[in-house]
């Protein structure tokens, strides 16, 4: 149990900690992220989110070293999305790594489908429809305030002269603000086949169940207009 009497999460099992943790802990990148921290606080200097944010990277690499289960189910549920993800923290001294350390915990987080992946993804579901749907990441007509409210008021600008924007833009593309340029169905449904058998469906299943459905539903359609079988394809996917 937590020594600090105001730790959170004191209602969740401590085998189910454990688990998550020992679940990190086991990931083939583990043994090159974590050598022991000097608690001298570059990574924090160097971190772009510390500025931000009640954020340290240095707590991840502490936390970790130490095997403190309480305090590290809390980091997973309050603070692993606040990274940016820039590895500016591997200027470590020790080669610690606490960037990777948080890339694998946030897989963890999603694997198990926990609130906060859920929340932190919540505004991607429409990226990952848009991929899977036309096979481009993000269209123009998605740059809207209530997307992506953390893109900062400049968005508000954007969205108000789309056609102006997208008559700027260099002429490959195809000048629209619904499709940024145009994709294969073959490589569509290929991108649909590596995520499936991968088991990134799986953990898309776990964040958002409707897109899940909705992914499957449209997906499975197109392969069978291609002439795929969805048993076959099932069943590979059982077997992996």
């Amino acid at each position: 149990m937590s020594i600090y009497l105001d730790a959170k999460y004191r209602d969740v099992p401590q085998e189910e900690k454990q688990a998550l943790f020992d679940e990190v802990t086991s990931d083939m990148r583990w043994e090159t992220t974590l050598y022991g921290c000097y608690e001298c606080g570059i990574c924090v200097a160097a971190c772009p989110s510390a500025r931000f944010y009640d954020f340290s990277p240095r707590v991840f690499a502490q936390i970790m070293n130490r095997e403190d289960i309480d305090t590290f189910y809390e980091l997973l549920n309050d603070s692993v999305w606040d990274c940016s993800q820039c590895f500016a923290c591997t200027r470590c001294p020790r080669q610690n790594n606490p960037g990777a350390i948080i890339t694998i915990m946030r897989e963890v987080a999603v694997r198990h489908g926990l609130q906060s992946a859920k929340n932190a993804l919540k505004a991607y579901s429409r990226i990952i429809y848009k991929i899977m749907s036309t096979g481009t990441q993000v269209a123009p007509d998605m740059l809207q305030p209530d997307f992506f409210p953390d893109w900062g008021p400049d968005v508000v600008r954007v969205s108000e002269n789309l056609d102006v924007w997208r008559r700027a833009i260099p002429p490959e593309t195809m000048h629209t603000v619904e499709l940024a340029w145009d994709v294969s169905e073959k490589t569509r449904l290929e991108l649909y086949l590596i995520w499936k058998l991968t088991g990134n469906l799986q953990m898309i299943e776990n964040l958002d169940e409707n897109l899940f459905m909705i992914l499957e539903e449209v997906m499975e359609e197109l392969l069978e207009e291609h002439g795929y079988n969805i048993d076959d394809i099932d069943m590979i996917d059982t077997d992996e």
